[in-house]
């Protein structure tokens, strides 16, 4: 039976997800104290950190960008990217148990776990943009639908990558214990701290190949709007998401077999 067949089943899978999005929060941050805030507060403290470091050891004006304001648009990406992937790695692990439910499927999980992170992300990106709009580091928006439809592009896209890698590490057990090591590869790769108008002409067509700068330059683009030269493709970015999304899921839908539930 297809996992989505009739707008019921849509409904109820919906449901299903954001039971394990209620729960999820519960086990994770506890029913007192901070609780979710904390997905906010900490990627907020790292990219903060991160703004104090860069702000300390650079000119305020990096190619003509407020070193702040850039940091903040590149940090945070990494951050979405980071959390999407590390954090679905062990969601079944974490989750098994529920497996004993006929009606929760490992994909309920990993679209939880993804969803919850990308709540949070975003809720960080908007608290530390006004901090900076406060204290006059970065101005409105100038283009907010390109700001917005980058930052969805890029948790389709960053959600594609965890599902593909969870998929992955599934069947291969040796991957779960290099994808970090693969995040960290992948930062350079991503155009978080460096704009592809920065590259030379003769390798900026190669490095675009690669997904992931796109929705990060129409982020900055959306940000920062005409002052500064920014280079993406929305289509291609989102055909690569779709595509690893599809794959993710084939991959664990495929894997089932391979979860011990006992």
């Amino acid at each position: 039976m297809p996992l989505f067949s009739s707008a019921s089943g849509v409904k109820r899978h919906v449901k299903i997800v954001g039971a394990l999005i209620a729960r999820e929060m519960s086990t994770r941050f506890g029913r007192e104290g901070i609780g979710f805030a904390w997905v906010i507060v900490e990627p907020m403290v790292f990219c903060f950190g991160v703004i104090l470091l860069w702000t300390a050891t650079k000119p305020e004006f990096e190619h003509g960008i407020r070193v702040a304001a850039f940091t903040m648009t590149g940090y945070m990406c990494i951050i979405l990217l980071r959390h999407q992937i590390s954090y679905s790695i062990n969601a079944l692990q974490a989750n098994i148990g529920l497996l004993h439910h006929r009606t929760v499927r490992p994909l309920h999980i990993f679209l939880a776990r993804n969803i919850l992170e990308f709540a949070g992300a975003t809720t960080a990106f908007v608290f530390v943009y006004l901090v900076l709009f406060t204290l006059g580091q970065v101005s409105t928006p100038r283009e907010p639908l390109l700001l917005y439809g980058g930052w969805l592009l890029l948790g389709w896209l960053g959600m594609g990558l965890a599902l593909v890698m969870s998929g992955l590490a599934m069947r291969f057990d040796f991957l779960e214990r290099v994808i970090q090591l693969l995040t960290y590869v992948m930062i350079p790769l991503s155009g978080a701290f460096a704009m592809v108008a920065w590259l030379p002409a003769g390798i900026r067509e190669t490095y675009l190949l690669f997904p992931l700068p796109h929705p990060i330059e129409m982020v900055r683009a959306g940000v920062f709007g005409s002052a500064v030269k920014t280079y993406y493709d929305p289509i291609y970015a989102f055909a690569w998401a779709s595509a690893l999304n599809i794959i993710g899921m084939t991959l664990i839908a495929n894997s089932r077999d391979r979860i011990d539930v006992e």
